[in-house]
C-alpha cells in the first residue's frame, strides 16, 4: 500500500512538472508571437511533449486560457501568502496591487488570456476576490468599517470596477500606471464609503490627496474617464 502510494505521488509530480512544462510553452509561444494562433500542436512541439499530453493534461484548445488563467491564481495566492514586504502593508490594498501588478508582470500573456477566454473576469473572481472579501471583513472586525456594511457586497463592488479597469488595459485605452490608478480608486471609494467615523478623515484622506493633484496638474485624471 505504501509502495503504491509512493508511486502514485510520482506520477502525480511528473504530470505537474509537465503541465507547468506545457503552460510555460504556451507563454513563451505567445510573446513570440502576440497575434499568432496557438495550436496544441505548436504548444506539444515547444513543451517537448506529444499533442495528446497537452489535451490529458490540459484539454481541448481552449481550455488553455482557462489553464493560465489558473496559473494567474495560483501565483497570485503565493504571492499574498508571502510576509508583508512592511509593516502595515496588508489588507485590501495588498491584494489589490499585488493582482494589478501580476497583470502588468507580463503583458503580452495577460492580455491574451484576457482577450481568448470568455470567462476572463472570473480571472478575479477566482483569485483575488476571495481574498479582498476576507481583507474587507478584516477591517470591518478591526473597527476601520462600519459594523452593518456588507464586506463580501464591498470586496464584489471593487472587484466588477477592476475588472472593467482590466479590460480597458487589455484594450490599449489606459497604461500601467492608470490601471494601478483606477483599480486603487475604485477601492477607495468602496472604504471611504464604508468607513466607520473614527476613520472617516483616513480613509477619504487618498480621495482627497486625488483631487488635489488633479487640480494642481490641470485636472489629471486619477480614475476619471479617459
Amino acid at each position: 500500500m505504501r509502495a503504491g502510494g509512493v508511486e502514485h505521488g510520482l506520477r502525480e509530480q511528473h504530470k505537474a512538472r509537465r503541465r507547468a512544462r506545457i503552460l510555460e510553452a504556451t507563454r513563451e509561444l505567445l510573446r513570440e508571437g502576440p497575434e499568432a494562433a496557438i495550436s496544441t500542436e505548436r504548444i506539444a512541439a515547444r513543451a517537448q511533449v506529444a499533442p495528446a499530453t497537452v489535451y490529458n493534461l490540459i484539454g481541448p484548445r481552449e481550455k488553455i486560457w482557462e489553464a493560465l488563467a489558473a496559473a494567474f491564481a495560483d501565483e497570485l495566492d503565493r504571492r499574498l501568502a508571502a510576509p508583508e514586504p512592511e509593516p502595515g502593508d496588508g489588507g485590501p490594498r495588498r491584494v489589490v496591487v499585488a493582482t494589478v501588478r501580476l497583470f502588468v508582470a507580463d503583458p503580452v500573456v495577460s492580455r491574451r488570456m484576457v482577450r481568448g477566454w470568455e470567462d476572463s473576469g472570473l480571472v478575479l473572481h477566482r483569485g483575488p476576490l476571495p481574498r479582498l472579501r476576507r481583507a474587507m471583513a478584516e477591517e470591518r472586525t478591526r473597527g476601520l468599517l462600519r459594523p452593518d456594511i456588507d464586506t463580501d457586497a464591498l470586496a464584489d463592488v471593487v472587484a466588477t470596477s477592476c475588472v472593467g479597469a482590466l479590460h480597458q488595459w487589455v484594450a490599449h485605452l489606459i497604461d500601467d500606471d492608470r490601471f494601478l490608478a483606477r483599480a486603487l480608486f475604485a477601492l477607495d471609494v468602496a472604504l471611504a464609503a464604508a468607513a466607520a467615523d473614527p476613520h472617516r478623515d483616513r480613509l477619504l484622506a487618498p480621495l482627497r490627496l486625488r483631487t488635489g493633484a488633479g487640480e494642481a496638474g490641470g485636472g489629471a485624471e486619477a480614475g476619471g474617464t479617459a
